[in-house]
Order: structure tokens, then C-alpha cells, then sequence
């Protein structure tokens, strides 16, 4: 070994330590940058060279630099970052949705029950055409309320679409990125050596990437990565990316939807699909929260409009003509019509429609009234059409599907089917999506309001019992017009003890006895199904005895025709009495017909219904948002730099380097003392 091997150790060294120092003062520099991993200089020993004595050392090599880097650990970050995301989103966005329904004077609950009570006015003066106005002014109010939930959940939804859109712009913005950083990755493999910071540039696009959507994440023997999102769709693959487009929903032009571009145009991609990401996040809440949202909004609208229009028609207004409707849905009076969404996807020349059914109507015929749910009607091409009720945007489990055809009557509304439907032809069926968008008052003279009952009952002069008229029910405004009145109405006894039986006599004649039920309404049929009303008695009257000494005559009671409606307010007491009815949500279970709530419980449920969603989101993002911070820490002790780490490490290379040169100082050393001693 000579001078020359000396000065090789001597510079070999020096090389280690500078390429350490080097390394180490890179990552001081980017302590704080964001997605760097921590960097390591990787030394070996150059091999040895044989002498007669042995192997002597040559020094040492520098082989490459590393980036401290675990990928488990890495795709554990990125999944629950990927979580993270989609529970903050769907938080953020329920925390607006639920401003939309205020509490206290500025919620519409307040207005429904103001609107309500203004009939108070009404029925204690029903000729006082301010208390008319009154009530009146309640219900544009109450209406316009309405009107204004319904286009905050609008513009929501629009805000959702914005968002969608802007998403997907970024997603692909990421996935060129990636493209490119695999095109530049290869091409430094190809050199022998690791590009570190075109990898952590790459993990930085992949973690930022699943913010937005779940993603897996292949390496290939090139040094490329593929990337796959929703369940197996690739966004990149080596050097090409496909990209994902925020379409319209094919059967809600409203809403929007994630697909991908191909070769053939636009494919939907299911929402199940995308489990997580702020896109996730979006589709949930626009597919579950906005949607039940909406059509319990739509529910609680229609069953106030419908019920009070309803209660309408049985009355007389100040003319003594029957009742008009107070609200219409959209911009015809009379029974609302809604327009089912056909797929864009449809081949067929089919169409359907819904037109909304009367609440009586629905409970005599013990069918269940508008629900808060979204249905699907599908096309099998040979006529047939199948019903599935949906919810979140999927089939609901608890509600079986059932085969459906024009005319058919289900959950309040009746399906009209037109035109030729091709086979897979598919409908969306929303009855109480757009009701209270579309809810308007449609009376503007207080004479209008009928808060008279058409027909009047007056007890017989002779009566001497304790039973007198609790409530006269009318079928309709024309119950006081049939030609058959007035009726009278008597009791009689019979052979059991304490058991009445009744009945009408009009100009038709008189009917055949029939067992009263205290307590339970008398019917009188009337000359058609709509004619008609109802008596309830209270008290005990006498009932006709023929056969007593002296006979016993009995009390009667004749109903006619109202012919003093200003000063009546039985109708006004009947609007009234809809402030504490089961209005929304009559559902019948197969045996009986379940009531639903009245207007203040309807609201509470709607409130407590998104409240809770709220509380679920929030506390579900405090959650995933804690596991994704410990999986980014779990990263960050694996790949990020220490700073008293690399102090350390940098006295330590900087002696190293120090000691490198003086080797080299010794070896210069001898050899000028060789110089010396050869002069």
C-alpha cells in the first residue's frame, strides 16, 4: 500500500461525508414541506484489493439515496384521509341544510300554526271580512315559507353540482400529474437510480387525489403506479389516465352524477361505488339528506294544501256558493299533477304521471297518503311496469316492489302510464318533490272562504230528551242542495233493553231502521256517494215507543239546507280543527289505517330527522378525522424529519468530513516528505 491508496481512503471518505451532509442538510431544508420524506445517503464498502499480506480496504462507495418510506402506512394515510373527507363534506353540508329549517317565528312551523289560528277570527265572526283577510294573508305567508325551504334545498343542490363539477376537475388535474410523474419516473429508473422527489411528488398527488375519491393504488416493474378509484375503475395506468365527468342524472336532469369517458361516451359510475372522498361525501348528501329533506318538505305541504282544500269544498262562502280551493300546486287549480322524470337512457315513447288523490277519498279507500319517498317505475317492453319505492337513491328494503298499471292508485297518487315503453325504460316518481316549490295561494277575496256548513239541523219543537246535535258533517258543498231534504231523523226502542234504532225520513220516504251506537256518526246516504253527511248525537233522546200508555211520539231532528250561511262558522270551526288532525302521513299497514301527524309534530320530526343526521355526521368526522391524524402521525414517524434527529446527524458527518480530510492532509504530508528526501 502506497501514498496513492492513502489518498484514495482519504478521498472516498471525504466523498461519504460530503454526499451525508448533503443529504442531511437537503432534509433540514424540508422539514416543513409538505409530502417530502426524510432522504439517507446509503453507503457500502468498496471491495478490497489482494496484497501478499492480506486484503486491504479501498474505502467506501456511495450507492444511492433513499427516502425513509413505508407503503402500508402511506395507503393507510391516504384511505383515511380519503374517509376524513367524505364525513367532513357531508357535515359541512347538512350543517347548512338544517338552517333551512329555522326554529322559533322564523320557522315555518310558526307560520303553519299562525295560518291556522287566524280561522279562530273567522269562526268567531264569520261574516268579518278583516278576520277573512287575515286568514288569508296567513296563508300566502305560510305559502310563500314554503316556497322559500323549497329553493334554499334548491340552491343547495346546485351548490352540490358546482362542487361535483369542480371536483372532478381537480381529480383529473391530479390523475395528469400522476400521468406525468410516471413518464418521469420511468425515465429515471431507466438511469439505475430512484428519483426520490418525483416519488414523494407522486405520493403527494395520490394522498391529495384521495380527498377526493377512494383510491388502490399497483406498482409495476417500471417504477409506474396504476391508479383505480371506485371500486376497481382505473384513473391511471403508466402513461395514460382516464378522467371522470360530472354528468346529469338520467332520470333527474336536477342533480348531478360521477361517470367516466370512454370510447362510447359517458358511463355512470353507481354511487355505491365511490365509498369515500369528498365525492362520496357529495353523493350521499344529495342522494339521501337533500332528497328525504325535500320530500318531507314536499309531504308537509301537500298534506296542509290538499287538507284544507278539502275541508273547503264542504263548506259555503259568503255567496252561499260551495267552497274553492285556498292553495293550488303549480299553475293550475284543482287535483295536482306531477310529471314523472323518464331516463334519458330510454328508448321507448313512454310516459308517466301522477295525479295526486284526495285525502278522504285515500282513507275510505284505506290507501296511504303521499310518502316522503322517491319511486321507480321500470318498463319490461310487453306492457308491463314494476313500482319499486326507493330510498337514498336505491330500492328500499322495507317496501316490496309490486307490478303496477295505468289508473292504479299507490301511496296517495294514481299512475298514468301513456304511450310505448321498451323494454328497461325506467321513470323516477317524485309526488311530493316539488310540492312546496310549487305551493301557491289561489284564493284572493275573503268572501271566497267558506266557513259556513251547506246544511243546517234543527231539533223537533216537541223534543223533551237531553240529545241535541254535537256535529253535522257535510260529504260535500252540495250536501244541502239534494232534492230529497230536508230529513228527519228519529229514534225508536226496541226489544232490548236500553238499544235504539233510527231512521231518515225525507221526501223519498222513510229508511229502515238501523241500531244507533251512541257516540258513533249516524249517516245519512244522500242521493249519491257525495252528497251525503254524517250527524253526531250527544245526550240521551227519547225514542218513539208505539206501544207504551199513553205511546211515546220521541224526539226527531230535520237536517236541510243552509240558507243563512254569513253568520255560520261550523266550516271555519272545521279548518281550525286541521291545526291538531293527523294531516301528514296516513299509511296503511294491510289491516288498518295508521294515523299520521298533525302540522307541529310533521315539522318536529323534519327538524329532529335532519338534527340528527347533523349529530351523526359530526360525530362520525370528529372520528374519522382523529384516525386519519394518527394514521398521517404514524406517516410522518416513519418519513418526516426530525430536526434534532439531523443536528445530531450533521456534528456526527461533519466530524466524519473533518476526519476525511485530514487523512488526506497526512497523505499530502508524506508525500512532500517523499519529494524532499529525493532531492
Amino acid at each position: 500500500m502506497g501514498i496513492g491508496a492513502l489518498s484514495q481512503l482519504g478521498t472516498s471518505a471525504l466523498s461519504a461525508a460530503s454526499a451525508q451532509l448533503q443529504t442531511t442538510g437537503n432534509n433540514i431544508a424540508n422539514a416543513n414541506t409538505v409530502g417530502y420524506s426524510r432522504q439517507r445517503a446509503e453507503l457500502s464498502t468498496a471491495t478490497g484489493q489482494y496484497t501478499g499480506s492480506g486484503f486491504f480496504g479501498r474505502g467506501v462507495d456511495v450507492t444511492t439515496v433513499t427516502r425513509a418510506h413505508d407503503e402500508f402506512l402511506t395507503q393507510q394515510a391516504a384511505l383515511a384521509r380519503s374517509q376524513a373527507s367524505a364525513d367532513s363534506t357531508r357535515r359541512d353540508q347538512l350543517v347548512q341544510l338544517e338552517k333551512v329549517f329555522g326554529l322559533g317565528e322564523s320557522g315555518l312551523g310558526y307560520s303553519a300554526s299562525q295560518f291556522f289560528a287566524a280561522f279562530t277570527g273567522v269562526s268567531t265572526k264569520p261574516q268579518d271580512l278583516t278576520a277573512r283577510q287575515v286568514a288569508l294573508a296567513r296563508a300566502g305567508d305560510m305559502a310563500s315559507r314554503f316556497n322559500e325551504a323549497a329553493q334554499q334545498i334548491d340552491r343547495l343542490q346546485a351548490g352540490v353540482n358546482q362542487q361535483l363539477q369542480v371536483s372532478v376537475a381537480s381529480v383529473n388535474s391530479l390523475a395528469d400529474q400522476i400521468m406525468t410523474l410516471n413518464q418521469r419516473i420511468v425515465v429515471a429508473r431507466g438511469l439505475g437510480q430512484q428519483h426520490n422527489d418525483l416519488l414523494d411528488k407522486r405520493d403527494t398527488a395520490i394522498n391529495e387525489l384521495s380527498q377526493y375519491v377512494q383510491t388502490s393504488t399497483v406498482p409495476a416493474d417500471d417504477g409506474s403506479l396504476s391508479v383505480f378509484v371506485g371500486g376497481g375503475q382505473s384513473l391511471v395506468v403508466g402513461a395514460q389516465s382516464t378522467r371522470l365527468v360530472a354528468m346529469s342524472d338520467p332520470r333527474d336532469a336536477s342533480r348531478m352524477v360521477i361517470g367516466v369517458a370512454d370510447q362510447t361516451g359517458n358511463r355512470q359510475l353507481p354511487d355505491s361505488l365511490l365509498s369515500s372522498g369528498s365525492i362520496a361525501g357529495l353523493l350521499r348528501f344529495q342522494s339521501s339528506d337533500l332528497t328525504d329533506a325535500r320530500n318531507q318538505l314536499g309531504q308537509l305541504a301537500l298534506g296542509i294544501g290538499q287538507k284544507v282544500n278539502e275541508q273547503q269544498t264542504l263548506g259555503l262562502d259568503l255567496q252561499g256558493q260551495p267552497g274553492a280551493a285556498i292553495f293550488r300546486f303549480g299553475d293550475v287549480s284543482g287535483a295536482p299533477v306531477v310529471a314523472g322524470r323518464s331516463s334519458t337512457a330510454n328508448t321507448g315513447s313512454g310516459s308517466i304521471s301522477l295525479t295526486l288523490q284526495s285525502p278522504s277519498a285515500l282513507t275510505s279507500a284505506q290507501i296511504s297518503s303521499v310518502q316522503a319517498s322517491d319511486y321507480e317505475v321500470v318498463a319490461d317492453g310487453a306492457g308491463g311496469f314494476q313500482l319499486t319505492r326507493l330510498s337514498g337513491g336505491v330500492p328500499d328494503p322495507a317496501y316490496a316492489s309490486r307490478a303496477v298499471t295505468s289508473g292504479d292508485i299507490v301511496d296517495g297518487f294514481q299512475i298514468n302510464i301513456s304511450g310505448t315503453a321498451a323494454a328497461g325504460d325506467r321513470f323516477l316518481l317524485q309526488p311530493a318533490g316539488s310540492a312546496a316549490r310549487d305551493l301557491r295561494l289561489d284564493m284572493s277575496n275573503p268572501k271566497l272562504i267558506a266557513a259556513a256548513s251547506p246544511l243546517s239541523a234543527t231539533a223537533g219543537a216537541s223534543n223533551a230528551g237531553t240529545g241535541s246535535v254535537l256535529a253535522l258533517s257535510a260529504d260535500s258543498a252540495t250536501s244541502g242542495s239534494h232534492p230529497n231534504l230536508p230529513a228527519t231523523l228519529r229514534f225508536q226502542v226496541t226489544a232490548t233493553p236500553g238499544q235504539y234504532t233510527y231512521t231518515w225520513t225525507d221526501s223519498s220516504g222513510t229508511s229502515t231502521p238501523a241500531t244507533w251506537q251512541p257516540g258513533q256518526p249516524i249517516s245519512y246516504p244522500g242521493t249519491s256517494a257525495s252528497n251525503g253527511f254524517k250527524l253526531t248525537m250527544t245526550g240521551v233522546p227519547i225514542a218513539a215507543n208505539p206501544l207504551a200508555t199513553p205511546a211515546v211520539v220521541g224526539d226527531s231532528f230535520t237536517v236541510g239546507r243552509n240558507t243563512n250561511p254569513a253568520s255560520d262558522n261550523r266550516n271555519a270551526n272545521g279548518l281550525l280543527s286541521l291545526r291538531d288532525a293527523s294531516l301528514v302521513g296516513e299509511v296503511w299497514n294491510g289491516s288498518s289505517l295508521q294515523p299520521g301527524a298533525n302540522v307541529t309534530d310533521a315539522y318536529a320530526n323534519v327538524i329532529a330527522n335532519v338534527g340528527v343526521r347533523v349529530q351523526s355526521a359530526k360525530a362520525a368526522s370528529d372520528l374519522s378525522t382523529s384516525v386519519s391524524d394518527q394514521a398521517t402521525k404514524d406517516l410522518t414517524s416513519k418519513s418526516g424529519v426530525n430536526l434534532d434527529e439531523e443536528a445530531a446527524r450533521l456534528i456526527q458527518y461533519q466530524q466524519s468530513y473533518q476526519a476525511a480530510a485530514k487523512m488526506l492532509q497526512v497523505a499530502q504530508s508524506i508525500f512532500d516528505s517523499l519529494l524532499q528526501l529525493a532531492r
